[in-house]
This record gives structure tokens, C-alpha cells and sequence, in this order.
């Protein structure tokens, strides 16, 4: 009895480290961006060689899967939707938060990105009819207050480029929102590693295809930090940390993985000070802790959140969300 109560009390420990390790680890990507930036790329190259090179590491999940699991067959249907949710999730959100990435600092991306949940239930709300709590209103007033509050700090120093900024990285988060309730559809009947290897594939032509009519060297053209950068980008940036939080929902549920992102926008506060000079304000980090006492209450009084984590769970993918 003891050593299954130390197992599961290991397993339990190392899913959290998973969850906000990932965490950290995807939210590195703005700081990356930023650097690539300083050294001349622009956005439509960065995410075609971010797409480029993480496609066959995606490549390699999905053979590994495809080997342990036996999967259903899609229709042409299930194909037209996955490509759809590639191109909304995976490129067009990427490409409009690289775009925003030019005008505001790293910590106000992140957060802004972490409110992703709250605007899936507003769509929730306003388009699926779904009701809305008191308390959920309530989070959403505090976590929506918290973003006034960093991005004024943005303003001052940034003025009319932080307000374009903000509006390309809401709309990214907007656009992630949309990919997640279709998602949520559909990886329950298909599965999680083949919804991301369809929209990741789907991501990288599109982001290959646009890169080359913006301009057709370019991908071929760059210094060579940009592609060490993409590379980091790619592995360590995207689809490591995607792979840790699939792991990490398998072992403990979603809502603990959730409540372990909490990390993301802090990390990305310290390392756009540490690498990028940006600076921490009592502002920001005020509104950021709003933020995340909003995102907080969300997910510890999400009934479908509780439900999700004591759903089956068959191998180490099962139930995971893939990540923008």
C-alpha cells in the first residue's frame, strides 16, 4: 500500500514539473522572436522556419502513436476540418502574435495569450448559448482589468504601436479560441497526436507558401542566428513543451496542468527582463496577479474542466490539448 501511495505521489509530483516546465518553456518563444527581430527577420519568414523545422519532429510523434495505437479512419470531412483548424490555430494565430510581437513587450503578450480561456467562454456564451456563472463573470472582469492595466504601462512608452500590438495579439487569441472549441470536437473522436500532426502539416505549407510569395528566398537567405534561433523555436520552444504538457494532463487532468501554465506569464515577465532589458513595474506585475487570480477561478470552478481529468486515459496523448 505504501509503494503505490509513493507511486502515485511521484507520478503526481513529476506531471506538475512537466506542466510548468512546459509552461515556461513555450512562453521562451517571444523572447526568441524577439531576438530573431533585432537581428532582421521578419514575421513571415520566422513562422515558416518555425513550421519547416518542427514538422518533422511532429512527423516522428506521429509514427511513434501510429505504432502503439490503432486508429480510425478519416473521412475526407475529418481531413477539410483539420486543415481549417491548422490554418486558423496553427498559422493565422501564430502569424498575427508574431506580427504583435513587433510592437508590445513579451510579458504583455503572454498575458494577453492567457486569456484564451475566457474568450472561449465568451463564444461560449454569445454564440453556443452556454450560460455563464456569476463568478465566471466576475473572473472575467478582474482578468480583463488586470490586461488594461499591464498594457497601459505598454502605452506610455509605446504609444499608438502598443495598441496596434495589442490588437494583432488579441486577435491571436481570438483566432486559438475559435481552434479550440472545434477542437474540442474533434479530438475526441480522432485523438490528440493526429489533430496536431493534420494542423501542423496544414500550418507548415501554409506558413512555406506564404513565405515564399512574400518573398521567395528568403527562408534561404538568412543570417545564421536566425536559423539557430528557429531551431530553438521549433524543438524547445514548441513542440517539446507540447509534448510535456500532453504527458503532464495524462497524469494529473487538465485543471492541475492549467493552474501549472500559471507559470508561463510569469516566466515571460522575468526573461523579458533578464534578456530583452523590458522592465518589471509594479504596474505590471499588479495586473498581471489579477490576471491570473481571474484565470484561477476559471479553472478550479469549470465543471467540464473537473469532469475531463477522470476521463479515460489510455496512453500518454489521450485528452491532451495541443498547443498554439
Amino acid at each position: 500500500m505504501h509503494s503505490v501511495s509513493a507511486a502515485h505521489h511521484r507520478r503526481y509530483v513529476y506531471g506538475i514539473l512537466m506542466a510548468a516546465i512546459g509552461s515556461m518553456l513555450f512562453s521562451g518563444k517571444a523572447v526568441l522572436i524577439k531576438f530573431a527581430y533585432a537581428d532582421g527577420a521578419n514575421a513571415e519568414t520566422l513562422i515558416a522556419l518555425r513550421m519547416l523545422m518542427a514538422f518533422p519532429m511532429f512527423c516522428g510523434i506521429y509514427w511513434w502513436h501510429s505504432r502503439k495505437s490503432v486508429m480510425s479512419p478519416l473521412t475526407w470531412l475529418d481531413r477539410g476540418k483539420l486543415i481549417g483548424l491548422g490554418f486558423l490555430g496553427y498559422f493565422l494565430s501564430s502569424y498575427v502574435d508574431f506580427l504583435g510581437l513587433q510592437y508590445i513587450s513579451v510579458g504583455l503578450e503572454r498575458i494577453v495569450l492567457y486569456l484564451t480561456p475566457t474568450i472561449v467562454l465568451l463564444i461560449s456564451y454569445f454564440v453556443l448559448q452556454k450560460p455563464i456563472s456569476r463568478l465566471q463573470w466576475y473572473a472575467l472582469v478582474v482578468g480583463y482589468l488586470g490586461v488594461i492595466i499591464v498594457f497601459i504601462q505598454d502605452a506610455s512608452s509605446s504609444g499608438i504601436r502598443a495598441w496596434l500590438g495589442m490588437i494583432l495579439v488579441f486577435s491571436s487569441a481570438c483566432f486559438y479560441a475559435i481552434y479550440m472549441i472545434g477542437a474540442g470536437e474533434m479530438v475526441k473522436r480522432i485523438g490528440s497526436v493526429r489533430l496536431v500532426f493534420y494542423a501542423s502539416s496544414a500550418s507548415a505549407v501554409f506558413s512555406i507558401t506564404q513565405s515564399l510569395l512574400y518573398n521567395p528566398s528568403a527562408i534561404f537567405e538568412q543570417l545564421p542566428q536566425i536559423y539557430w534561433l528557429s531551431l530553438l523555436n521549433a524543438s524547445l520552444c514548441t513542440v517539446i513543451p507540447m509534448l510535456m504538457i500532453m504527458v503532464s494532463i495524462n497524469r494529473i487532468g487538465s485543471p492541475l496542468v492549467a493552474q501549472a501554465g500559471i507559470l508561463g506569464p510569469v516566466s515571460t515577465i522575468f526573461m523579458g527582463y533578464l534578456f530583452l532589458a523590458e522592465p518589471i513595474t509594479w504596474m505590471q506585475i499588479s495586473g498581471m496577479s489579477l490576471v491570473i487570480a481571474a484565470m484561477w477561478l476559471l479553472v478550479r470552478n469549470n465543471p467540464e474542466s473537473k469532469k475531463s481529468s477522470d476521463k479515460n486515459k489510455s496512453d500518454d496523448f489521450d485528452g491532451a490539448e495541443p498547443l498554439n
